[in-house]
């Protein structure tokens, strides 16, 4: 349990109620944990008439089975759970585990979760829980279903919107152990509680990658995994590198600077939650800005409004929010690649701002290295526009194809050799 946690929980008087695990204590040696898998949170807006986009899947009382795929193996993992944006106790009757055989079937003998030897888990609003270390072979790359029976009164305030996975609910009652997926008639595609994955590998270490649609891999193919992260992990077993995992903290629609009613907070507050407090990440590779850049020119809307506030920034600007970023990340000594951003199609003057954000990317001595994304994505004859194949129709998004050209650009070296360090 992370301190903040535990702040939560006493703060709220409810000490005696919170598991504690004692694999998550602080007495535990954090070096040897290491995020294999995870995702990070954005509120649901929480207002009348909702678009159909915003609209959680009932799940107090039923059975929620998600996929995840780890990127680092281990045969000891343990699962965390956040209550981020809670208001109430998050409460998990039962967690189990297994390997996934395709859609929401699982293989059977799950394997029981526990939480301070508890087989029930109830998390402060605001908190985080580590779950007991759980004996699992844990292959890298392979799909694993890890399913959560919801308190009676259990209901989504929060998840990770864009997750390009298909994700289940079930009728009433527990189905955590259910194999076959019978009993699973809800299909969604965000991720809820659980943020991470972590594996007992004392010599290993992870990558995180965090940002915006870019990073979360929007409009990549359902259940593929053609983001650029999972490219990139796949990229790094080719080559034999099998003890640095890749975990994808991207947001659709993320900004640097400005929170949002519905693409969580800002980077430079989300940062120390979503990278540093994860175990075993020692670098950061950082494609911000896009959003802050287009949405100060999104025509307001009546109702909801996701892309508010509609602020103008300048490079200067966005530049200074890298610079905190780094500052934070360098305190807790992990290095940050800075990413530069991709084509666009932007008008004239925010073009310029991309631009020399970019030049700033290349030449700056305040980034541990730089990823040149948007050399490998830019149609050499229109610099401002995608590559016709690497465009998956919007201007904006990387198409598989791009995404995967983005893992290969990746100075494979100099990212790896920054995280053994």
């Amino acid at each position: 349990m992370t301190l903040r946690t535990l702040a939560a929980a006493c703060g709220a008087a409810l000490c005696a109620q919170f598991a504690i695990s004692p694999v998550a204590s602080a007495a535990d040696a954090p070096s040897r944990w290491v995020s294999t898998w995870g995702t990070a949170l954005q509120s649901i807006p929480q207002q009348a008439n909702l678009p159909p986009l915003y609209r959680a899947p009932v799940v107090a009382g039923r059975t929620v089975r998600q996929i995840v795929y780890p990127t680092l193996a281990g045969n000891s993992v343990r699962i965390h759970l956040s209550n981020e944006y809670g208001k109430t106790p998050l409460v998990i009757e039962a967690l189990r585990i297994a390997r996934s055989t395709g859609g929401a079937a699982q293989s059977s003998g799950a394997v029981t979760v526990t939480f301070g030897g508890k087989q029930r888990a109830t998390v402060p609003p605001g908190g985080e829980l580590d779950s007991d270390a759980v004996s699992l072979d844990i292959v890298a790359g392979a799909p694993y279903a890890i399913s959560s029976y919801m308190g009676a009164d259990q209901q989504f305030v929060a998840w990770h919107r864009v997750s390009s996975q298909v994700n289940y609910v079930s009728l009433p009652g527990n189905h955590a152990d259910d194999s076959m997926a019978g009993a699973f008639h809800q299909r969604f595609t965000q991720v809820a509680w659980v943020t991470g994955l972590s594996v007992e590998a004392p010599s290993s270490a992870a990558i995180a990658a965090i940002g915006d649609s870019i990073t979360d891999g929007m409009r990549s193919s359902l259940n593929e995994n053609h983001r650029w992260p999972d490219a990139f992990a796949r990229r790094l077993a080719r080559e034999g590198d099998r003890s640095t995992a890749v975990v994808n903290l991207g947001i659709s629609g993320n900004r640097l600077l400005n929170d949002s009613p519905c693409y969580g907070d800002a980077l430079v507050k989300r940062f120390g939650r979503d990278v540093l407090e994860r175990p075993g990440v020692k670098t950061a590779i950082l494609l911000i800005g896009i959003n802050d850049i287009n949405f100060s020119s999104t025509p307001a809307r009546a109702g909801l409004d996701c892309d508010s506030p509609h602020t103008s920034v300048t490079a200067a600007d966005l530049i200074a929010g890298y610079q905190r970023v780094i500052a934070e990340a360098h305190r807790r000594g992990v290095r940050v690649f800075g990413a530069t951003l991709t084509p666009a199609s932007l008008p004239p003057q925010r073009e310029s701002i991309r631009l020399a954000v970019n030049q700033w990317i290349r030449t700056s001595r305040e980034l541990d290295g730089m990823i040149d994304f948007d050399a490998a994505l830019r149609d050499p004859a229109q610099p401002d526009r995608l590559r016709r194949g690497f465009d998956s129709g919007d201007q904006i998004h990387p198409s598989d194809a791009g995404y995967a050209a983005m893992a290969e650009a990746i100075p494979l070296d100099a990212v790896v050799n920054s995280t053994r360090k």
